[in-house]
């Protein structure tokens, strides 16, 4: 762009001299006048087209970094990735603007990409916290620290990983969170292996582990990072993809892979417990005319083996209503835990769900978003699968919360919290006031 115009400048630098000495010829007087006009115009002309170029390149870059941050797949890797045939080829990317006023097209050239092609984003908080729960300590805490690292191989293979430094007593917890090697056939079918957020719930595979991707400062308790009620970690394969199905936007998730540890709040990212593999079928809803709405339902299936000679079978069904506009915000999950004693031949069921609403206020720059949340979990008086589970078991809870979020930027946040909770029967009712600092870089 700026090559085509740099001629009419040298033009306008060289032809200024010449019009102010010939400017004292009546003759010449309404020709140099024409002259310069069109100089004017063109040199204003130049100023616009520096001005919008900038506007895009600084409205792609926050786009990029949005989606990036909302829920950074492997997809949107290689959907951004334009590739040419060869494991380490380069391609430029052209891209055709027309002039608004009709003139001749401008041509922009973008960046080369090479193969692979790493991009890294990072998610970070800092909280605050003070209950009235008996041996609770107040005071701040430094969250969870998580990487994500996005790569295109080729045009149709990309790779994700995300890693996450959690703060310990004495030291920082390491772990691999996800790793995902994906291949995108086409819309309607897409195979990946590694490790993944279980699909049996929407919020673990819509928020991750960036406290900055949710509205509210922790998880529900169903689905709370190290708790047990699902299962929140699935190693192993998935294939996933668009349902021929017009404007309803059917989609689906199936995955084959290793079930819980015999820890249940940890994955089999060594292997499987034993000889069953676990499965999960997630399906649901987009609806084209009603933007923003999600309807779906999951299924899981696992054997578990909490020790040698002690076996249950697992089955979880869940279902799951969202509506993510944010004008308003409606997040709302059901799930049962089926377990089946082997031996005995008993059965247990665990009920839960969560109901969050929230609300991002039009006035000032869309900064505010109060938001409430109420859960309940029941688990059975006897239930031996989660006397298996530790500090991490199942309990009886009925809760909410009630707080708000300011976008300090597009990339960082302030939230503040009161919650009121029974987390077992007989217990008495917890209160407590949480705050936090979450952002994205």
């Amino acid at each position: 762009m700026f090559s085509r115009l740099l001629p009419v400048l040298v033009f306008s630098l060289a032809i200024n001299p010449l019009l102010a000495q010939e400017s004292t010829s009546p003759d010449a007087e309404p020709s140099n006048r024409v002259l310069l006009e069109r100089i004017q115009q063109l040199e204003k002309r130049l100023s616009e087209l520096e001005e919008r170029e900038h506007k895009q390149a600084a409205a792609m870059a926050a786009s990029s970094a949005s989606a990036v941050a909302s829920n950074f797949e492997p997809a949107q890797a290689s959907a951004t990735c334009p590739a040419t045939q060869g494991g380490t080829a380069a391609s430029t990317t052209m891209q055709v603007m027309h002039d608004e006023h009709g003139g001749s097209p401008t041509v922009v050239r973008e960046a080369e990409i090479h193969y692979p092609s790493l991009q890294i984003r990072g998610f970070g908080d800092v909280d605050f916290s003070g209950t009235d729960q008996k041996g609770s300590v107040s005071g701040f805490s430094l969250g969870q620290f998580d990487l994500h690292f996005a790569s295109a191989l080729s045009k149709k293979v990309s790779y994700f990983a995300e890693v996450t430094f959690t703060a310990q007593p004495n030291t920082y917890d390491l772990a691999v969170e996800r790793s995902i090697i994906k291949y995108d056939y086409n819309d309607y079918f897409k195979m990946s292996f590694g490790k993944y957020h279980t699909p049996v719930s929407y919020w673990n595979t819509a928020f991750h582990h960036g406290a900055w991707l949710q509205t509210s400062i922790a998880r529900p308790e169903m689905v709370r990072i190290g708790g047990t009620f699902i299962p929140i970690h699935f190693v192993g394969l998935q294939t996933e993809g668009n349902i021929p199905s017009g404007g309803l936007g059917l989609g689906y998730d199936l995955g084959l892979g290793n079930g819980r540890s015999s820890n249940f709040a940890k994955a089999g990212d060594s292997g499987d417990i034993n000889d069953n593999r676990a499965f999960v079928a997630n399906v649901f809803a987009r609806p084209a005319r009603l933007y923003g709405l999600q309807v779906g339902g999951s299924y899981y299936r696992d054997k578990l083996t909490p020790k040698a000679g002690i076996n249950f079978d697992e089955w979880i069904a869940s279902a799951h209503v969202v509506w993510t506009k944010e004008h308003p915000e409606v997040l709302a999950e059901y799930a049962n835990v089926h377990h089946q004693d082997l031996q005995t031949l008993q059965t247990f069921n665990t009920t839960g769900y969560y109901v969050q609403l929230a609300y991002r206020f039009p006035w000032q720059e869309n900064k505010w978003k109060p938001y409430y949340r109420f859960e309940y979990i029941h688990r059975p008086t006897f239930e031996p699968v989660w006397d298996f589970g530790g500090a991490n078991s199942v309990v009886d809870l009925v809760g909410s919360l009630v707080g708000v979020r300011y976008d300090i930027t597009s990339y960082a946040a302030f939230k503040g919290e009161y919650r009121r909770s029974r987390h077992a029967i007989g217990e008495p009712i917890v209160n407590g006031a949480f705050f936090q600092t979450a952002f994205t870089f």
